[in-house]
């Protein structure tokens, strides 16, 4: 259990957060795994104990969520190279930072999207609150 909630509660929250991104849907390109795209691109792999997301434009910076949790985050088979990491959502990892690490890949998937596939900016007036 991960702040008293439970590893399908945690991963049913992360799952929520990312499709709540504007613009996100889920696919599931390959037999057993589920992803959030935004565009045609994904911003996050989505596991019960643990989620793949783009930490960083580089692997240097990325590395910052490897020293920080030595046993909790690792680099992502394949594509880590290009700054992605394994976080694993019932661990060391506050449960405050999931969300913002799936945000931060969102923001950087997104950036790399050309301008006329990019989704619209959220109006923050309009905004959700979180629960």
């Amino acid at each position: 259990m991960v702040d008293g909630r439970t590893g399908r509660e945690v991963a049913d929250r992360l799952r929520a957060a990312a499709l709540g991104l504007p613009g996100a849907w889920e696919d599931s390109p390959w037999d057993g795994d589920t992803v959030a795209k935004v565009g045609d691109k994904i911003f996050v792999f989505l596991g019960g104990a643990s989620i793949g997301v783009k930490c960083a434009r580089s692997r240097a910076e990325a590395d910052e969520w490897l020293h920080r949790y030595p046993d909790d985050a690792t680099v992502m088979a394949y594509i880590g190279r290009h700054g992605w990491n394994t976080l694993r959502t019932t661990g060391a990892i506050g449960a405050d930072e999931l969300p913002e690490a799936i945000e931060t890949s969102y923001e950087l998937v997104v950036s790399g999207l050309p301008r006329s596939r990019r989704p619209a900016p959220v109006d923050p007036s309009r905004a959700v609150p979180a629960d």
